[in-house]
């Protein structure tokens, strides 16, 4: 994985083509980029970056967050009040509870 700026990329290999392409994960629109070595690999997806950032300055529009932190779940109601009284018996509000559980998963 590659990351520049805050954003992500997932890159392959075609070995028939001998080329690396990836593609910028955390967003909506579609941002591509190639290079026949990992140095051209590299200057191509920032090369990417950037010009999705003048397109969208370009059009008066913000670009994408990569995160915005902001993270929804649904969950089962009896599961929803399991965490919560997991969380109050660490002296904790939900939200800080499940940001520390979710950070010793990874």
């Amino acid at each position: 994985m590659m990351e520049y700026k805050g954003y992500s990329a997932k890159v392959e290999f075609d070995d028939d083509a001998e080329l690396f392409h990836g593609e910028v994960m955390n967003l909506r629109d579609v941002v591509t980029f190639e290079g026949k070595t990992v140095a051209e690999l590299r200057k191509a997806f920032r090369e990417s970056v950037e010009d999705y950032l003048e397109f969208c300055a370009s059009r008066g529009e913000p670009p994408e967050k990569p995160y915005s932190g902001r993270f929804v779940v649904r969950l089962a109601p009896s599961l929803h009040k399991s965490i919560t009284t997991r969380a109050r018996a660490a002296h904790k509000s939900l939200n800080a509870w499940v940001q520390d559980v979710l950070k010793d998963a990874v």
